[in-house]
């Protein structure tokens, strides 16, 4: 139990300090886990039914849910697949829910492999795919909870980030996600007798299209009934990086010490909390609806793109997990 109220006192410590780092959804995973384990440690102290709650809560419901899991996911690709087209990043979903029933197969038949060079081979995928799957659960726990952080007091700037337009020059229904949520909070500050909130949109144009990105959702904004005065554009981004070191420019040059808040979709809420730390953005990210059925590649994606930003720590424990199952296999 000391274990485990250590890892939450570091977990709140590290949320008051700067909720916007990844190592706070580590944190979030260790302290889990820890718990659990007590959880087992103290089940058969237990009276019968509240330790077969403990023993169902920590093995039956985790295997349950990853069988549900694999069929969500691949129902999901499917779908993808149907709406969105066949390209790679559609198939995320689908393949990950493949690569599951892969692996509870690969674990079913791990005893019948023994004594074969294919079962440190086994024993090497599970333990890859145990880190990363700690990881990602991690990222969605704690992205879920941070997209739930209420924004307090008023700010002074409300940024919108662009991506992408249809046609090279239409909003298409995620950007206008982003938009609305965006002139919603800058409609509700002021009726609550707040300070006027700037609405700055952030994009740039790229080689397909007709105008930027930010230009297209001033305009946007404007013909939805914001008052233009109360639109500023930042036009040279080409990345979220740049949206927001650029956005952060002009903000700094219109009001030292600014509050902001800063809007994308709820899929990309965490990952762009991340950059904006990075950039030196003082505001939080909010995110606005998504389509159900398009969420789930989108946060594989964005998983994916955190994971390879941390690749050095990453790369290495996956390689220390490889040379400890050839140790042991040589050994044995």
């Amino acid at each position: 139990m000391i274990m485990t109220l250590l890892l939450f006192a570091l977990l709140c410590l590290g949320v008051r300090k700067d909720r916007r780092r990844f190592r706070n959804a580590v944190l979030l995973g260790l302290t889990l886990l820890s718990l659990s384990g007590w959880l087992l440690g103290k089940a058969s102290h237990l009276p019968p039914g509240a330790a077969i709650a403990v023993y169902l809560l920590v093995f039956l419901v985790p295997a349950v849910g990853v069988v549900v899991l694999g069929g969500f996911l691949i129902a999901n690709g499917i779908t993808m697949a149907r709406k969105e087209g066949l390209r790679p990043a559609n198939l995320l979903s689908g393949l990950l829910g493949v690569a599951v029933f892969g692996l509870l197969v690969l674990l079913v038949s791990l005893g019948h492999l023994q004594g074969s060079p294919a079962f440190p081979v086994g024993i090497a995928v599970l333990l890859l795919s145990a880190y990363v799957s700690f990881l990602f659960l991690c990222f969605l726990a704690y992205a879920f909870l941070y997209g739930r952080i209420a924004v307090r007091g008023d700010v002074d700037y409300v940024v919108v980030l662009g991506s992408g337009l249809i046609g090279g020059e239409r909003v298409p229904p995620l950007l206008a996600s982003r938009l609305r949520k965006g002139l919603e909070i800058h409609d509700a500050q002021i009726a609550r007798g707040g300070p006027v909130p700037v609405l700055l949109t952030s994009g740039g144009q790229g080689p397909d299209e007709k105008l930027p990105e930010a230009e297209a959702m001033g305009r946007w904004l404007v013909d939805q009934g914001a008052p233009a005065g109360h639109v500023q554009e930042e036009n040279r981004s080409r990345t979220t990086d740049e949206n927001l070191r650029f956005s952060h420019e002009i903000m700094t040059a219109g009001k030292s010490g600014y509050r902001c808040v800063v809007v994308t979709n709820n899929f990309h809420a965490f990952r762009a909390a991340m950059t904006a730390r990075q950039a030196g953005v003082e505001g939080q990210v909010l995110g606005s609806p998504t389509a159900k059925y398009f969420w789930p590649s989108a946060t594989l994606r964005e998983f994916v793109a955190v994971f390879w930003e941390h690749k050095a720590v990453n790369l290495s424990v996956c390689a220390a997990l490889i040379a400890l199952v050839a140790f042991v296999s040589a050994r044995g």
